[in-house]
C-alpha cells in the first residue's frame, strides 16, 4: 500500500482539572485535524472531503461499554456531529450509535430515534435490531446491526483508545465488534484474526471512511474497564483514513505510556495486538512505521 497519513492533534487544556471537556477547544481540534487529514481532498462542494458526501447517511460508531468514566463522552461525539452538519450533512442523516440504549444513557447521552434531528440510539432500539441475514466471512459468522447495514452509507469509527486484557489494545478496528451480535465468540487468540475479519466484511469495509481515536483520557493498563491509577490525561485525537495505521499509532501511544510508567510492553505480557498486523497483511491498511506519515500539532 502507499504511505498512510495519521494526524495527532493535541489540545492543551481540553480536559479541565475537574475532568470537563472544553467544547470550543475540542471543536478547534476537529477543525484542524480534519483539515490535515483531508489535505487537498477538502473541496467545499464535497462536504467534509470527498470520502464523505453531503448525501451520505453517516454512522458515528462510538464505544460506551466501559461505563461513564471510560466511554465516548457526549461532548466528543456531538462535537464531531456538529463538525459534519456545519459542512452540509443534515443532522437527520447522522446517527451516533452503539450496542444498547442502556449503555448510551449511562454514558450520558440523550437518546433520539426520531426521523428528524441527530439520531442517538442503540441497536436494541425498536425498529433497529440486527439484520436477519447471517454474514459468513472467513472465520466470522455474525448478525450485523441494522444501523450499520441499513442506515449507514459512510461510517466513522470514533473509538476510545484503551488497553485490553485479551486483545492488547482496543481502538478503531475493534470498535466494530459492537456492530455484531456475538463478539464474545471472537476473543480467543487475542482476538486474532477476528477483529481484522469483522472489519474486512463488506458490511464494514465498504462503508468505513475515517477512524478517530479519542485519546483525551487513555487507559494504558488493566483495560478495558476503568482504573484511574492507570489512566493518563493525554488530551489528543488521532485521525486517519487508514484504519490500521490509526490503530498502530494508538498502540504505540499505549506502549509509550506503559514504558513511561515502568510497565512491561504488551509483547512482554504476551498481549501484543496481533490482529493489527493481521489486518495489514489482509490489505486493510499499513502497520509498518516506515509507511506511516505522522503529523502532530498542538493547539
Amino acid at each position: 500500500m502507499a504511505g498512510s497519513k495519521v494526524v495527532i492533534i493535541r489540545g492543551r487544556g481540553v480536559i479541565s482539572p475537574a475532568g470537563d471537556v472544553d467544547s470550543r477547544k475540542l471543536a478547534a481540534m476537529y477543525e484542524r485535524g480534519m483539515s490535515l487529514v483531508a489535505g487537498d481532498d477538502a473541496a467545499p462542494a464535497d462536504g467534509p472531503g470527498r470520502s464523505i458526501k453531503r448525501g451520505d447517511r453517516v454512522g458515528i460508531k462510538i464505544n460506551t461499554i466501559g461505563g461513564k468514566k471510560i466511554s465516548t463522552r457526549p461532548e466528543v461525539a456531538l462535537g464531531l456531529a456538529g463538525y459534519l452538519t456545519a459542512r452540509g450533512i443534515p443532522d437527520k442523516n447522522i446517527a451516533v450509535w452503539d450496542r444498547t440504549n442502556r449503555e448510551l444513557r449511562e454514558a450520558g447521552f440523550r437518546l433520539n430515534a426520531a426521523a428528524n434531528g441527530l439520531k442517538i440510539f442503540g441497536t436494541d432500539t425498536d425498529g433497529a435490531g440486527y439484520a436477519p441475514e447471517l454474514v459468513s466471512h472467513l472465520n466470522i459468522g455474525s448478525l450485523f446491526s441494522a444501523i450499520q447495514t441499513n442506515f449507514v452509507t459512510a461510517s466513522i469509527s470514533l473509538a476510545i483508545l484503551k488497553d485490553h486484557g485479551l486483545a492488547g489494545v482496543t481502538a478503531g478496528l475493534k470498535n466494530y465488534f459492537g456492530a455484531i451480535h456475538n463478539p464474545n465468540k471472537y476473543h480467543d487468540s487475542r482476538c486474532d484474526p477476528f477483529v481484522a475479519e469483522v472489519f474486512d466484511s463488506e458490511q464494514v469495509k465498504a462503508k468505513h471512511r475515517l477512524t478517530i481515536l479519542d485519546c483525551l483520557i487513555v487507559q494504558y493498563h488493566r483495560g478495558p474497564s476503568f482504573h484511574p491509577q492507570w489512566t493518563e490525561k493525554y488530551e489528543s485525537l488521532v485521525m486517519s483514513r487508514d484504519p490500521v495505521a490509526a490503530d498502530f499509532v494508538g498502540w504505540q501511544i499505549i506502549e509509550k505510556l506503559r514504558s513511561r510508567k515502568g510497565l512491561p510492553s504488551l509483547a512482554e505480557e504476551n498481549r501484543e495486538p496481533l490482529y493489527i498486523r493481521t489486518a495489514a497483511r489482509m490489505g486493510l491498511g499499513n502497520a509498518d512505521p516506515a509507511e506511516i506519515d505522522i503529523t502532530e500539532e498542538t493547539l
